[in-house]
């Protein structure tokens, strides 16, 4: 098993979200880059956002995508946090649930594109580090860029919707946010 599989990422609703970075994250998991955990909790908040946002998108699309990401992924699913949320303190009172199964899950890092809800101080006292999505695939990407490179290109060959190229997905990546991981791949990508 890759060393990067090691590293138990607990992976918030805002990263979940985003279908391009929820599928890169997924290609990367099952790659063994690394051991996602969520949340029942993570899943319906970000379910809820997207449905809220999206009418074009059913419930039961919605709900699919939830099954096949728990089919493909053993033991991501975090319960029985509950009783560590009433000790805990965050900025907003409603990310304690995110914390809790963190803490409880085993993870080192929790991915978030909402750093400033989740403090480095609280978070290290709990020997956690809050991460950025782009930073967190960046690490990864670096720890074992042909491994990085095998689970992007398995993502982009699955993209037939419209089909997109490689260069196509690094720009929508870097449109989302991902400059360091697009740019990290656009490197590799020309190394070969």
């Amino acid at each position: 098993m890759n060393e990067a599989a090691t590293i138990v990422a607990f992976l918030d609703a805002s990263v979940l979200y985003p279908a391009l970075l929820r599928n890169m994250l997924m290609h990367f998991a099952v790659n063994d880059l690394f051991q996602p955990r969520w949340s029942a909790r993570v899943h319906e908040e970000w379910i809820t956002a997207l449905l809220r946002n999206r009418p074009d998108i059913t419930r039961a699309q919605i709900e699919r995508t939830r099954r096949l990401m728990e089919a493909e992924i053993d033991d991501a699913i975090v319960e029985g946090y509950e009783h560590l949320m009433p000790s805990l303190t965050l900025p907003d009172a409603d990310d304690r649930h995110v914390l809790a199964a963190a803490i409880h899950g085993g993870a080192t890092v929790l991915v978030t594109a909402n750093l400033r809800d989740f403090p480095a101080p609280i978070l290290t006292s709990f020997g956690l580090l809050a991460e950025h999505p782009d930073a967190f695939l960046l690490r990864l990407l670096k720890s074992d860029p042909e491994l990085g490179l095998a689970a992007f290109d398995e993502l982009c060959a699955n993209r037939r919707n419209p089909p997109q190229t490689p260069r196509e997905v690094t720009e929508l990546l870097s449109r989302q946010g991902l400059t360091a991981t697009a740019a990290a791949l656009n490197e590799i990508i020309d190394a070969k």
